[in-house]
């Protein structure tokens, strides 16, 4: 089925506020500038300056008031007009040489009103040679005195312009914001500016010098750099504005920092140059048009039937749905630009003819949106759409014969036989049921009614999603645009079952805008948190399972591609390191066999600690949290060695608390691992109240105290009664009555005593009654030798156990 290229007249012109000077401007002056507002209402018409007035003429469709305005002679008219991209209200900018600007606006009232008026060049003998003005800036190429910095002789002269920048915002109802002059780029020669929806292109003139006119730059005010590009040696060097690094603002100093831009060759000889969203297109003297990408590389699109005459010729350039289409004289030319093949050529009753920019996105009025997909031509004639539409007449084949002939292409790319699939073999063959199945469906074995119900959300969410690419193509909002979609992305890979290139894509989203992502997880697994510290789930189980299964068919990822629970782990770390132990302990929680948490495979936890790093390289407070809450007796044992080494007694001991009943051989491992350091040292002394609420109910004393002497420390000398100065205290019966006591809190034996130290623990509190204070006899003193070897009165109260 062939397309026929079509000219549709959307407006005689009639319906424009000064419909008659419009036609007369359009007809009479070709060297007319024709720009378009953002709403596609408003058409702007300026003459160049010199000629006869009015030299301005801002025509509305529809209700609303013209704008016209004519400067006499011997007063200079503006060097350039804009409208200004705001939602509030429309606006445009007026530019003089002088470097005079003034922004006219339509206020509450009716007709247009001046709404501020300022000073560009700040500096004396300076004037404006182009302007440009992309969305929320002005931009212009200011030509200032060579002398002014004592330069002299041509190359002086050729390299004294600049770029200058400043934003232009609304302000209130009536108001502008003008910032401060920022000076993108100086030292430089005369450039053309052009603009398009998101990057600002600085291109060589005629009057460039010729040892730099091959080459053109490309600024991206979102991205913060400049890509300098010369189309005839296939080279292209990005380079970031940051003003830190010396001076690399200075053109010369750029180019002398790029390899191969200057080498000798001749100035670009260029007749038209047309932004457009895929790039900068520009036709030669020799008919040929080129695209010049926003990351500097250049293509050939096509070659015309007919080459530009002469500059004075009259050229226009845009591009459709892979269309270019170029009006050069009275001629139009549709061309594919993927292969540059020639599609339709038509000859127009005039040669005065401007193609138009498309309204931007969402702006668009309800016939605008029927013509979508197409561009608009302006002439004195009328406005016409240029586009693509089927011959009336032509029997397009139906939808099921569709399904057919997409499905035996679809097979046909999968199949390894030689032979070629047919759809009548489709049709009769019940291998293949996906295209029955289809075509029962559009033969109207389910109603209409039916299927637009089931299949309603999935188209809303479908139009939602194109309404998002549009406004990302649009430049709207980029930062929320992108987190939408990287949503929408992550949420119907989760669909899926995640092998290879889904599960590619989804590493891809979570590296390029991790917390998006990140977001759709937590919509898919319902996660919050419970206030404690900890993490709840609501999401049902096979979500669970397909976030906790390494891969699919036990097959491993290619090198490089994490699964999807890694991949979380990773996000975390990256995100919020502090909620990757909850998330791991609910991801225990919920696991199955065979999920990741149990089976043959490695537990979570520890595949979470191989997200984190080798051992050694792990952030220390996060790998403790793992350990400590995988509830693996042997990844518990080893945090508690690291609190340990460490002499985080309190928080080892509240580890071991922490374990439930159910885990007592492990909370009396813990006990002892801190009962050895108890008796080695003082320094768990002031945690003694921990330990006991550590202590096994069915620690018998005689059993702990075995563990205690176990692990005491040699004693190389003598008791002392008191401890050398700096020396580590011993351990003291004090100290340890509150742990033997803790072990006979089960009660008391009814039997016989089991243990030497029961009447310790069990001493009813009373004190035996005091003996007599009278002198010693002789003989009393004789019958305990002992007592001549003690200190006198008030000294060695104290007594240590040797144990």
């Amino acid at each position: 089925m062939k397309r026929v290229g079509t000219l549709r007249l959307l407006s005689d012109l009639n319906n424009f506020s000064g419909a008659a000077r419009l036609r007369e401007l359009l007809a009479g002056d070709p060297a007319v500038r024709v720009r378009c507002s953002p709403d596609g209402r408003h058409l702007l018409l300026l003459r160049p300056p010199g000629a006869p007035g009015p030299q301005l003429l801002v025509a509305v469709r529809g209700p609303g008031t013209e704008l016209e305005r004519a400067w006499p002679a011997g007063q200079p008219s503006p060097l350039d007009a804009f409208f200004l991209p705001w939602p509030a209200r429309l606006a445009l900018v007026l530019v003089w040489e002088s470097g005079l600007a003034e922004v006219w606006g339509t206020g509450v009232g009716p007709g247009w009103r001046l709404l501020q008026s300022t000073e560009l060049c700040t500096g004396g003998g300076a004037r404006v040679v182009a302007v440009a003005a992309p969305r929320g800036r002005l931009v212009w190429c200011e030509e200032r005195q060579a002398g002014a910095e004592g330069r002299e002789g041509p190359p002086a002269v050729a390299f004294s312009h600049c770029v200058c920048v400043r934003t232009l915002e609304p302000s209130g109802e009536a108001g502008t914001n003008l910032g401060r002059t920022h000076i993108l780029l100086h030292n430089c020669p005369r450039f053309g500016l052009l603009t398009s929806r998101k990057d600002l292109f600085l291109v060589p003139t005629a009057t460039t010098w010729p040892g730099v006119g091959h080459i053109l730059l490309i600024w991206s005010p979102s991205k913060g750099k400049v890509v300098v590009a010369a189309p005839c040696l296939g080279l292209s060097h990005s380079k970031s504005l940051n003003p830190g690094g010396g001076d690399p603002w200075d053109f010369r100093t750029l180019l002398r920092g790029l390899p191969g831009l200057l080498s000798p060759r001749q100035p670009l000889t260029v007749h038209t140059w047309a932004p457009t969203p895929q790039g900068l297109l520009w036709l030669d003297f020799r008919g040929t048009v080129s695209l010049v990408q926003p990351h500097g590389g250049t293509r050939a699109v096509g070659t015309l039937q007919e080459a530009p005459a002469s500059l004075a010729g009259s050229a226009a350039l845009g591009a459709f749905h892979g269309t270019l289409a170029c009006v050069l004289g009275s001629t139009l030319e549709l061309l594919d630009m993927g292969s540059g093949q020639l599609l339709e050529r038509k000859v127009l009753s005039t040669d005065r003819v401007h193609l138009l920019e498309p309204p931007a996105p969402g702006m668009e009025n309800e016939e605008e949106l029927e013509t979508r997909g197409g561009l608009r031509l302006l002439s004195a004639v009328g406005l016409f759409r240029v586009g693509w539409e089927a011959p009336q007449g032509l029997e397009l084949p139906s939808a099921e014969d569709l399904v057919f002939e997409e499905a035996c292409e679809y097979y046909q790319r999968r199949s390894l036989r030689g032979a070629r699939l047919t759809p009548e073999e489709l049709r009769h063959n019940s291998t293949f049921r996906a295209p029955q199945a289809l075509a029962s469906i559009l033969q109207g074995h389910v109603s209409p009614s039916t299927l637009l119900t089931t299949l309603r959300a999935e188209l809303r969410d479908y139009r939602g999603l194109e309404q998002l690419k549009a406004q990302l193509v649009a430049g709207d909002d980029e930062e929320a645009g992108w987190t939408e979609l990287a949503e929408h992305e992550v949420a119907r890979l989760l669909r899926t079952e995640l092998m290879g290139d889904q599960l590619a894509q989804l590493n891809t989203v979570f590296q390029a805008l991790p917390t998006a992502a990140w977001g759709a997880i937590l919509r898919a697994l319902q996660l919050q948190p419970d206030g404690n510290g900890r993490l709840r789930s609501q999401a049902p189980p096979d979500v669970w399972k397909k976030v906790l299964g390494v891969t699919t068919g036990g097959k491993e990822p290619p090198s490089g591609i994490l699964p999807l629970f890694e991949l979380l782990c990773q996000c975390l770390c990256r995100l919020e390191p502090r909620w990757l132990p909850p998330f791991v302990e609910l991801a225990q929680q919920q696991g199955g066999p065979g999920w990741g948490s149990g089976g043959p495979g490695l537990p979570l936890y520890r595949r979470a600690l191989e997200v984190l790093g080798e051992e050694g390289t792990r952030p220390e407070a996060l790998e403790l949290d793992l350990l400590l809450g995988s509830g693996r007796p042997k990844a518990v044992l080893q945090a508690v060695g690291q609190l340990v080494q460490k002499e985080e007694w309190e928080r080892a001991l509240e580890a071991g608390l922490a374990l439930s009943s159910s885990s007592p051989l492990l909370r009396s491992e813990i006990f002892k691992l801190l009962l050895a350091e108890f008796a080695r040292h003082r320094r768990l002394d002031a945690h003694l109240p921990l330990l006991c609420r550590l202590c096994p109910p069915d620690l018998a004393p005689t059993e702990l105290l075995l563990l205690l002497r176990t692990h005491l420390p040699d004693e190389l000398e003598p008791p002392a009664p008191f401890p050398e100065p700096g020396a580590e205290p011993p351990l003291t019966v004090g100290l340890l009555r509150a742990l033997l006591e803790q072990t006979g809190t089960q009660g008391r034996p009814s039997g016989p005593v089991l243990s030497q130290y029961e009447d310790i623990l069990w001493d009813p509190g009373t004190p035996p009654p005091t003996p007599p204070r009278g002198p010693m006899s002789a003989l009393q003193a004789s019958d305990h030798p002992g007592l001549e070897a003690w200190a006198p009165s008030g000294q060695g109260l104290c007594v240590t156990d040797t144990g």
